[in-house]
């Protein structure tokens, strides 16, 4: 274990072992769906809540959806009070959630999705590190379980089957799609699950999953986003005061590869089954 520079008390996980996950699902009843998502001492709490009308700069004819995504963190996440945006998003937070945003329409067909707008709110309960990160797997889960009940519902269908305005002001019930049907389209919509983890270069070492000692304490971190398949979404690194050579730079997306792979393994067995 490297010397911390802040003199706090060093983790006592293997470097490539993750923060402890647990997950709740549908944590508050309002929502379309939700998860209270743990990793380690972060948690995350994701709501996904679908729009009665796409955005107003859609076309009226529009065919594909939308997937937007906000990020707040609470008064009560960090060691001092965190004041509440009251006037809009600051800089962080506007970063934070463009970048959840991204990441979900990376992972998703929006043509399949059809003409439905959903919205993921993603508030930091705690934060002990890799807050956006972590509220990207949490957003991942939220997501894939508000379209599976969309599917379910006749709200979400392949292109060929879906009514008609005329016909649903006329009151046609949407048809409904079998349990291989529902299966299938689910992953035509979202065909890969999406996650995302940081990493970092502490005294030449890569460790995964920082939690907030960690993170301080690194030359060199990284948040890293991928789908499911192995391709990246999306890659932020940054020395902090301290550069890095290629081949550490290759180590650290090593570490986040094997680490994601453990994220979608756990996010595939919370899912099984569930509707």
């Amino acid at each position: 274990m490297a010397k911390m520079k802040s003199g706090d008390v060093a983790s006592d996980r293997a470097v490539d072992e993750l923060r402890e996950i647990e997950v709740t699902l549908d944590f508050t009843p309002n929502a379309d769906a939700s998860v209270l998502y743990r990793q380690g001492n972060t948690m995350i709490l994701a709501c996904a809540t679908v729009a009665p009308s796409l955005p107003r700069w859609f076309p009226r004819d529009a065919t594909r959806g939308w997937v937007h995504a906000e990020y707040s963190l609470l008064p009560g996440s960090t060691d001092s009070r965190f004041r509440r945006e009251r006037n809009g998003a600051k800089g962080r937070t506007q970063e934070i959630e463009r970048l959840v945003a991204r990441a979900l329409r990376g992972a998703i067909d929006l043509e399949e999705l059809g003409p439905i707008a959903i919205t993921v709110d993603c508030d930091v309960l705690n934060a002990d590190g890799g807050t956006r990160c972590a509220s990207i797997t949490a957003a991942n889960i939220a997501l894939r379980l508000a379209i599976r009940r969309l599917i379910r519902n006749g709200k979400c269908l392949p292109a060929d089957l879906r009514l008609s305005p005329e016909q649903i002001r006329n009151g046609k019930e949407p048809p409904r799609l079998s349990a291989e049907q529902a299966a299938e389209h689910e992953l035509a919509v979202l065909r890969w699950d999406l996650a995302a983890i940081s990493v970092g270069l502490i005294d030449g070492e890569v460790y995964t999953d920082l939690d907030y000692i960690l993170d301080s304490n690194a030359d060199v971190d990284m948040n890293v986003v991928m789908t499911s398949n192995g391709k990246y979404v999306e890659v932020q690194g940054t020395g902090e005061e301290f550069t890095y050579t290629r081949d550490e730079l290759d180590a650290l997306l090593d570490a986040a590869t094997a680490g994601i792979e453990k994220l979608n393994e756990i996010q595939a067995s919370i899912l099984d089954g569930v509707e």
